[in-house]
């Protein structure tokens, strides 16, 4: 063992001096939160359709009667899957599913906050309730095929923007080898008016992974040198399982 080991008040001094650093960082967590809330809105003009348990709905319909509402980009798209992607033809990217497996317990908490929340991808409905169904969840879970609604929102990419070059996302170019990226949007419905008020990709996912703040508080933190897609798995994959 390497690590520093000390009597009980060194210690607690010690985390008396990072608890300062803990409270500053919560407070400018605070006033980020604020002045996200505070950023312009922009008008969704396009009419999107997308594909549900209950057919067709538009993107206004699927707030469920809430004013708010959170999307979860998840990567599933059968027809770009390959050896390469970490999606398959039959099941979601493998880390987004890590990452959905946060909505199932916490929508009906968000739901009674004016908050309707789910996931959209670009497989076929069919493919999506089947996995669906194979990961228990019970969370809204859309397919946007043959919709805009990926593309528009920075996470779907042509074959043809790929072959180019570098992909705008994450509000940048970036070079990008499959056809699906993960991201989070939000929208607000008022006077029958849908709006878009924030998006967000890349590390700033993370917080809405409730497992890395666990793990962002133990010894060994994340533990991961590339990242979740070097350990985790759908929840049914584990090899202990």
């Amino acid at each position: 063992m390497t690590h520093e080991v000390v009597t009980h008040d060194k210690w607690l001094a010690a985390r008396k001096k990072h608890l300062a650093k803990e409270k500053e960082f919560t407070r400018l967590r605070d006033q980020l939160s604020r002045e996200r809330r505070e950023l312009p809105w922009e008008l969704v003009e396009k009419e999107y359709t997308l594909q549900g348990e209950d057919g067709p709905r538009t993107l206004a319909e699927i707030f469920d009667g809430r004013g708010q509402l959170v999307i979860y980009h998840a990567m599933f798209n059968p027809e770009s899957a390959d050896e390469h992607s970490p999606w398959t033809t039959d099941a979601a990217c493998f880390v987004c599913s890590f990452w959905m497996d946060n909505l199932e317990r916490i929508a009906v908490h968000l739901n009674h906050r004016d908050i309707t929340i789910g996931a959209v991808s670009r497989a076929p409905y069919q493919a999506i309730a089947a996995y669906k169904r194979r990961m228990g969840w019970t969370f809204p879970y859309y397919s946007s095929a043959g919709s805009d609604f990926n593309f528009d929102y920075g996470v779907s990419f042509t074959p043809d923007q790929l072959q180019v070059g570098p992909v705008e996302y994450n509000y940048r170019p970036t070079e990008w080898s499959g056809s699906e990226a993960p991201g989070i949007s939000v929208f607000l419905k008022e006077d029958g008016q849908v709006f878009h008020t924030y998006s967000t990709y890349e590390r700033g996912l993370d917080m809405l992974n409730v497992a890395y703040h666990y793990m962002d508080l133990v010894p060994k933190g994340r533990d991961e040198a590339d990242g979740a897609g070097e350990w985790v798995r759908r929840h049914d994959e584990y090899a202990d399982l």
